[in-house]
Order: structure tokens, then sequence, then C-alpha cells
């Protein structure tokens, strides 16, 4: 017992430095969050002029939250994969990663610490872009089934997770551009996943790739329960899966940053900053 709450308060620090660290760069993070709101309503203005652009009758209202649940989730998402996957390249950027990895704690701890703070952040980010986007725009949202969408995104963010802290290897096995690295994998998951389209537009030989990434079910259920009203047990069948990703990532996310965490201590590759 006494074991849980030390590691248990172990991680509440790494959730407060993160938050330390976002109120010292809160020039950058206003920059941020301008530049995601800003994003977020060019896309979904493309959704409103679509008459204009296409020159026939369409359903704009609809085409709206079609794009709307797609950015928002996309952003909420990237934002937990982002801080999971980056969270090596954070201690090199800070100076801090001899201190935190010579510190007794495991890195499991530092992980889910992370990982809280990552889902707070996601959250109130996802929640001031929605604010001002309801301010331009009026949202019908009385057909949405808001606790079965709740239930597939929060399904998601554990299979995002796993993919962040196998992602996070990157960084700690090249320190120069390991970061970067990241961006492709997060890049090629917005590809196939159907943020912005349906994952049927895409080629043929692309669509069974889009079913291995949990992006794809997290859109699916979201906009069935969003635009379409689903009831929460169909939306299940996007949940299992999700859950089923994620308990299979995060546990092989985690021996594999253990195996890699090893090998980067014994060939010197920790102290190098890129």
């Amino acid at each position: 017992m006494n074991r849980f709450v030390y590691e248990a308060k172990a991680s509440y620090a790494f959730v407060e430095r993160k938050f330390n660290l976002v109120k010292r760069y809160w020039g950058w993070e206003l920059v941020w969050l301008t530049y995601s709101v800003v994003n977020s309503l060019a896309i979904t203005y493309i959704g409103a002029g679509m008459e204009a652009i296409t020159g026939r009758r369409v359903d704009t209202s609809y085409l709206v939250l079609y794009l709307l649940v797609g950015t928002l989730v996309w952003h909420y998402l990237s934002l937990i994969f982002d801080n999971v996957s980056e969270m090596i390249a954070w201690e090199r950027w800070e100076g801090t990663i001899e201190y935190t990895f010579m510190a007794p704690v495991s890195r499991f701890t530092h992980m889910v610490g992370t990982t809280i703070f990552s889902l707070i952040y996601g959250l109130l980010h996802t929640v001031v872009i929605l604010a001002v986007i309801t301010l331009l725009f009026h949202l019908d949202l009385g057909r949405a089934n808001l606790a079965g969408s709740f239930l597939v995104l929060m399904a998601g963010t554990l299979s995002f997770i796993g993919l962040g802290i196998v992602a996070a290897v990157l960084p700690l096995l090249f320190p120069e551009r390991g970061s970067q690295m990241t961006h492709v994998i997060q890049a090629l998951v917005l590809l196939i996943s159907g943020v912005y389209y349906p994952v049927s537009v895409l080629p043929n030989w692309m669509q069974p790739i889009a079913r291995l990434s949990p992006a794809t079910y997290v859109l699916e259920g979201m906009r069935q329960g969003m635009l379409q009203g689903a009831m929460t047990r169909s939306l299940l069948g996007y949940v299992w899966p999700l859950l089923a990703i994620g308990i299979v990532a995060i546990p092989v996310g985690v021996f594999v940053f253990a195996q890699a965490e090893r090998y980067a201590k014994r060939t010197g590759r920790l102290k190098r900053s890129g």
C-alpha cells in the first residue's frame, strides 16, 4: 500500500511539473492555442462554404458537423500522441533527462504521470476550441448521443496512449531527429484514418491499412454517435477494437521502451541532445 501511495505521488509530481512547463511557456501555449482555433475554424468553414464552391445545394449543417467532429477528435488524439511520444524529447530540451532517469521512480510511473497530463491538457485544449466554434456556428446536436460518443473517445484515448508509448522509443534512440520521426507516424495515421473524409474514398489497397489505425474506429464511432444519434449499444462495435488495441499496445510499448532505454544507456544516447 505504501509503495502504491509513493508511486501515485510520483506520478502526480510529473503531472504538476508538466503544468508548470505550460505556465513557463505560456506565450507558446497562447500561440499554439490560437493556431489550433484558427485551423479548426478554417476547416469548418470549408463545410459552410461547400455550396458556394460547388454551385450545388448541399446539406452544409451536416457537413460542418462532419468536419468539426473530425477536426476536434483528431486535435485531441494528436495532443495525446504528441505529449506521450515526446516525453523523452522534453527531458532533453529541459536538460533534466539525467535527473529523471536517475530518480528512484519507475519508468512506468513516469509514463502514467505524462499520460494523465496529456488527458487533462488535451480535453482542456479541445473544449476551448469547441467553445469558440460554438460562438460562430449554430451546431444542432439534438440527435447526438453524447454519452456513447464520449465512451468511444475514451476507448480511443487508451489506444493512442499505447501508440504514443511505442513512438516515444524514436526520440530515445535517435536524439537528433527522433521527435521528427514521430510526426511521420502521426501524418500517416492522419492520412489513412478518414479524419476529413470517409475511408471509402481511399484507394482499395489503402482501405485495409486504415482498419489498423485506432483513429479510424474513433472517428467512425464518434460520427455515428454525434451525427446519426446511434445508440450506445451499437457503438460498442467501435469500442471493443479500440480497447483491444490499447490493451495490446500499452504493454508492448512499455516493454519495447524498457528495452530501448537499456540500449540507450549502454550506448550513451541519453545525454546527447538534438
